[in-house]
């Protein structure tokens, strides 16, 4: 995680649909760069095998496009 997005962390949970690289794995929701303060509890997600996966807290759509 650069500095920037530690300083500045994006919102959590704002989009529906994500797209992931094989370089954020392990994937988790939220996502480092996003601030969880004001989202749920971190969970990891397992997205190697089917290359799609849902957070079973806030419904949000990860896709693993490479």
């Amino acid at each position: 995680m650069t500095a920037a997005a530690h300083d500045h962390p994006t919102q959590a949970n704002a989009e529906r649909r994500y797209s992931v690289s094989r370089a954020d794995l392990p994937l988790s929701c939220p996502l480092p760069s996003m601030a969880l303060w004001n989202s749920h509890p971190r969970v990891y997600l397992p997205i190697e095998a089917e290359r799609e996966c849902d957070c079973p807290y806030c419904g949000a759509h990860f896709v693993l496009e490479d």
